[in-house]
């Protein structure tokens, strides 16, 4: 038995991790797609539905821009982002070995290709669609699905660092000097 066989970073094992990240890029971004599709051909034009009273809503807002908004002239800019984000990951891929990385990894590709795609093809197109936005929290920002999915694996990806787990690293956290 060889020591990647042992330690479970066979290419068996690196296979599954990368069917975990495209699965769960896969379901992020059916998940996203699906309720856009939703609340564009159900909500769009009428009054906010209230969830939680005013404080969680769903409101769809087109947003040409970021986060919060922000840089809606340079849509163009968050498009390019996105594809370089999507290209970065699916090299990382290749030598990805964990579990908890895959799931990470898969929730930010997803969430960007979901809102790639509205880049694509929401007017106005040509790599400046508006993004659809549709969840209002209040006196924050209304989001979409893509930008949860992507908050959440930026958020185990910070987790996992500070843990000291590499992508291509299915063993425990590495110890500590001290």
């Amino acid at each position: 038995m060889t020591l990647s066989e042992s330690n479970g970073t066979g290419s068996g094992s690196g296979t599954r991790r990368v069917r975990t990240l495209w699965l769960v890029a896969a379901v992020a971004y059916a998940v996203d797609l699906g309720s856009k599709l939703a609340v564009v051909a159900g909500l769009e034009g009428r009054s906010p539905v209230p969830v939680l009273g005013s404080w969680l809503e769903l409101r769809v807002q087109r947003n040409p821009g970021a986060a919060f908004g922000m840089g809606s002239a340079t849509t163009i800019v968050f498009t390019l982002i996105a594809l370089a984000v999507a290209a970065v990951i699916v090299r990382v891929s290749r030598k990805l070995t964990s579990t908890p990385w895959a799931i990470a990894l898969g929730l930010l590709l997803g969430g960007a290709v979901g809102n790639l795609t509205d880049r694509l093809f929401r007017a106005p197109g040509g790599l400046r669609g508006a993004v659809v936005d549709f969840v209002a929290v209040r006196d924050f920002s209304v989001m979409n699905l893509a930008d949860w999915a992507i908050t959440c694996g930026g958020v185990l990806i910070v987790v996992l660092s500070f843990t000291g787990r590499e992508p291509g690293d299915a063993r425990r956290p590495r110890e500590r000097a001290g």
